[in-house]
């Protein structure tokens, strides 16, 4: 299979079509009608065979992760998903792996609207790059340097499964055979907040997703906002099989580890009310408050200062 009929065989055939589509697949270039009155919101990730997920990872869950870490990204700005595009190295041409990774990536796609109009494949060690667009209305964007002293600060979902999934993976915490089933999906499998995204416009001052950990992540929302925050352990939102964990193990999967693509978001007291009105599936949970004095401060349930040795995911640190 040469690369013109690996394109037409799995990406050219999808199963969304959008009327903003003027010419995708199969042209030298993209042509897209966007929406008047709309900024564009452009992101994109890359994902690395032995850096971003193990090579042996199951190749349905590659393909919905690879555009899910995306959409988190469009999510975070309160942008609506629209197209994107995906830049595919393979070592091999490997059909029935195809055929997965495809079925992975297109559900997700089809769940979201989100139409694949264009990219690139090539051969060589195995990494996928998508960067996909998305729409929001002008001067309805979510950013990190929103952030004010008196806002709540916010999170999505639950924080630290997926990190003590990959920690068990990697033979680092061992988790009985019951509690990674139930974990794995979050590493493997994470849904972006895309609705959630959109419903905060108007309601949050900032926002960022949780990809290298909530104390990093939460910490560029800090530096952009040139503001501090306090934190409090026991009002992070834990699942029971992390709280579980914790007891034993300490707080740096939910801090630090990453991997969680929840939303961390900031929302002003007089905003508080009709946040928590919206009944959002994923579920909300305040964990602190913005402060003018810089830095951010962790407290426990005693009232005690706590402090974590991990801080975030950085790909370009030592090994420790």
């Amino acid at each position: 299979m040469n690369e013109f009929e690996l394109i037409r065989t799995f990406f050219a055939r999808q199963p969304v079509s959008r009327a903003d589509v003027a010419a995708g697949i199969g042209d030298d270039a993209a042509l897209l009608r966007p929406p008047a009155g709309q900024l564009l919101a452009v992101t994109s990730d890359l994902l690395v065979s032995g850096v971003h997920f193990l090579p042996d990872v199951d190749p349905h869950s590659l393909g919905h992760k690879a555009l899910a870490v995306n959409l988190s990204d469009l999510a975070a700005m309160g942008a609506e998903p629209a197209w994107f595009m995906l830049n595919l190295v393979l070592p091999e041409a490997d059909t029935g792996w195809l055929e997965r990774f495809c079925r992975g990536m297109f559900d997700l796609a089809q769940a979201h609207n989100v139409q694949l109009v264009g990219g690139d494949t090539s051969r060589g060690p195995l990494a996928i790059g998508i960067e996909a667009h998305g729409f929001v209305p002008e001067g309805a964007a979510l950013r990190r340097s929103g952030a004010r002293t008196g806002d709540r600060i916010y999170v999505t979902g639950t924080l630290g499964d997926a990190a003590l999934a990959l920690q068990h993976r990697l033979g680092k915490h061992r988790l009985s055979e019951h509690d990674f089933a139930v974990l794995s999906g979050r590493l493997d499998r994470p849904l972006p907040r895309v609705r959630e995204g959109m419903a905060l416009r108007g309601l949050a001052h900032s926002a960022i997703d949780i990809s290298d950990g909530l104390l990093a992540d939460l910490g560029h929302i800090l530096e952009m906002s040139q503001v501090g925050a306090r934190i409090f352990l026991d009002k992070i939102p834990l699942s029971p099989v992390c709280r579980a964990h914790v007891a034993t193990c300490g707080w740096e999967a939910p801090l630090a580890m990453g991997d969680d693509y929840e939303l961390c978001f900031t929302v002003p007291p007089q905003n508080v009310g009709a946040l928590e009105k919206l009944r959002l599936g994923s579920g909300l949970r305040c964990i602190g408050e913005i402060e003018a004095e810089p830095g951010l401060r962790i407290v426990d349930k005693s009232g005690e200062p706590y402090r974590t040795a991990l801080t975030g995911h950085d790909h370009f640190a030592k090994s420790r």
